[in-house]
């Protein structure tokens, strides 16, 4: 007979000696929330769409070739500063795929490098449509929305200028629209290149194939997905210019979501649609972009669009679901998070040297769940394979180090507005975007 007080860690053994009820209530956090949301709801999406597989792929193709019939224009647009150095990989990429239509327009936002000199050279070799710059830097927005002023497609692609994309991107990402007219905007599935650098990019490439790859494909089915990325997103023409294109960031991402479905259009995810993308290279550079990330949801989710809770004539219950996803999860449960601590250090302050290294192993045994449910979906399985042995230190990346930041930054938004002080932005825009409640 086996001696299990001989084999398993003496923490186990208390866990298993306590009982149920204790375990549920010390552990209540994680069993309420993260293990639904995480990974229950992940593999109930994943079931249904294995289900429906053969329906949804019949559907995506009779799209495609409508498509083709049609073979519209599209715009793709790529807004930024200082980004002449990724110019001539961009073109590169883009010459490379699969669908040809495409006018490529990129609007130089005040560079201080040479992206003027580069972007000038490319127009006039005919590599690129058309070459725009802002002599002053306008942000992003003004950037985008410069753009959009010039562009003659009936679907605008908007592009950040460090990605690159498989071949088949621009095309699978445009697909949708000819799935369902109400679809007004598609994200595509942005993706890590860059994660063989280092430990911080490799726990974002984890981060961004659980949240993005995995996580968009789940609120985009249930019909809730509220962020189209800049990185990489398409836009009906009509849809984009019926809400006014960008308002000044940081957060248009989601902000521009979030207007296109007030104005009525569906929003959905595309797994297919693959976009390669740089990441910060270190912590501290990870933690600037993060705060930034983390106060839009206060300024945009909370303050400027909170009109989605209020009964009114354009009330969507779908709309108010994924807004209310979008504040609970990361909000109200960083807050509750934090009453959590304070609730296991007051209870159970003599016992954490059982509940530290039971957690440490309930949420390690989630993040390997949690990377079987991104092997189930990715097309990069055997690249994606070498980030399993990672896998443990996402509990304390997701679980500690970005809820610090979370909070820090809901603390400067909801005390202090101080997106409107962001560099990413120039002054001159974030004033009038706080003058204006943008």
């Amino acid at each position: 007979m086996i001696n299990w007080d001989q084999i398993l860690p003496e923490y186990l053994i208390y866990w298993h000696e306590v009982g149920i009820w204790k375990f549920v209530r010390v552990f209540w956090y994680f069993i309420v929330f993260e293990l639904f949301r995480y990974i229950l709801l992940d593999y109930i999406v994943a079931f249904f769409r294995f289900l429906f597989r053969r329906e949804r792929k019949q559907k995506f193709e009779h799209a495609r070739r409508m498509l083709r019939m049609e073979n519209p224009l599209l715009s793709v647009i790529v807004p930024g500063k200082n980004e002449g150095k990724h110019l001539y990989k961009l073109v590169k990429s883009l010459n490379e795929q699969t669908y040809k239509n495409i006018e490529l327009i990129i609007v130089d936002d005040g560079s201080d490098d040479q992206t003027p000199i580069i972007g000038r050279n490319l127009e006039k070799l005919g590599m690129i449509d058309l070459f725009l710059r802002n002599e002053q830097r306008g942000g992003k927005a003004s950037a985008a929305n410069l753009a959009l002023r010039f562009a003659k497609g009936s679907i605008i692609v908007h592009l950040d200028a460090d990605c690159s994309f498989d071949r088949d991107a621009i095309e699978n990402i445009v697909v949708p629209f000819y799935m369902d007219p109400k679809i007004g905007a598609v994200g595509g599935n942005v993706k890590v290149r860059n994660y063989d650098d280092g430990l911080c990019q490799r726990l974002q490439a984890i981060e961004y194939l659980k949240t993005v790859s995995v996580g968009r494909i789940a609120t985009s089915s249930l019909g809730i997905y509220k962020i189209i990325s800049g990185a990489f997103g398409a836009f009906k023409r009509e849809a984009i210019m019926g809400v006014g294109g960008w308002d000044i960031g940081p957060g248009l991402d989601g902000d521009i979501t979030v207007k296109i479905r007030k104005s009525g259009y569906k929003t959905v995810f595309e797994p297919s649609a693959v976009c390669l993308t740089s990441v910060p290279i270190n912590f501290r550079i990870l933690t600037k972009q993060r705060l930034r990330w983390d106060k839009s949801i206060i300024r945009f989710r909370v303050r400027k669009h909170r009109d989605i809770f209020y009964p009114h004539a354009g009330f969507s219950w779908l709309n108010f679901f994924a807004s209310f996803e979008n504040i609970f999860y990361n909000v109200i449960l960083d807050i509750t998070w934090w009453i959590y601590i304070i609730d296991v250090i007051i209870n159970y302050n003599s016992t954490l040297h059982f509940i530290i290294p039971m957690n440490f192993t309930l949420y390690t045994a989630v993040a390997f769940a949690q990377m079987l449910s991104i092997y189930i979906f990715s097309e990069r399985r055997n690249e994606e394979l070498k980030l399993w042995k990672y896998a443990p230190l996402m509990t304390l990346y997701t679980g500690t180090y970005l809820r610090i930041v979370r909070t820090i930054a809901y603390v400067q938004e909801f005390v202090f507005k101080k997106s409107y002080d962001d560099p990413w932005n120039p002054v001159k825009s974030s004033s009038q975007a706080k003058m204006h409640g943008f």
